[in-house]
């Protein structure tokens, strides 16, 4: 059975901050690739995309569960937060060892669970999400950096998807020969055959 990553829609979710890394996702055969939302209904990201998910998160089979991504969007913004299931799991699944990636707005849910409190990391601001996220204790380790990885959580700024992807592709063990070229490619336009 393939190792599963888990991508966490919702309506709302800013589309272009996964776009860079799922295509290169799609490519690695031992991997399994799901979206998932937290009623299995289908969502609408920011940009006016539907997507109909993989599987409800409930149903989700977080036993083969290597990585969960979850893109930013107004909704981590709001207290409702708390009501979705994905609040109560996120740092428990890491705790077992799964990768969790999470961009722009979406470090506010990971600096609401505790994740940030222990782990170097950034988001779009310190400033935004002390404000998001009054429980969080985290100050001392936030980076000024668009993308930042601490063991198995990776952060990244909403202009950074470019360097999110390549800190997944990494910690995914993605050919690092390939990955630098792939970087330049996307990040600089350049392409240089070795």
């Amino acid at each position: 059975m393939k190792s599963i990553i888990a991508v966490y829609l919702f309506d709302g979710f800013s589309d272009w901050e996964v776009s860079y890394v799922l295509p290169e996702l799609a490519k690695l055969d031992h991997f399994n690739v799901v979206f998932v939302t937290e009623t299995g209904d289908k969502v609408t990201s920011m940009g006016g995309m539907t997507v109909l998910p993989t599987v409800k998160y409930a149903d989700l089979n977080t036993a083969d569960l290597v990585l969960l991504m979850v893109p930013g969007g107004k909704i981590w913004e709001s207290p409702a937060i708390t009501e979705l299931a994905i609040y109560q799991d996120v740092a428990k699944l890491n705790e077992q060892g799964v990768i969790i990636a999470g961009i722009c707005g979406a470090t506010v849910l990971l600096a609401q669970t505790g994740l940030l409190n222990k782990m170097m990391h950034t988001s779009n601001d310190l400033n935004y999400l002390k404000a998001c996220a009054p429980s969080y204790t985290g100050e001392e380790l936030y980076l000024v950096e668009s993308c930042v990885t601490d063991g198995t959580v990776i952060t990244a700024n909403g202009i950074s998807p470019i360097e999110f992807a390549r800190d997944i592709l990494s910690i995914l063990k993605v050919d690092s020969k390939y990955l630098e070229q792939w970087f330049k490619l996307f990040k600089y336009g350049t392409w240089t055959a070795e």
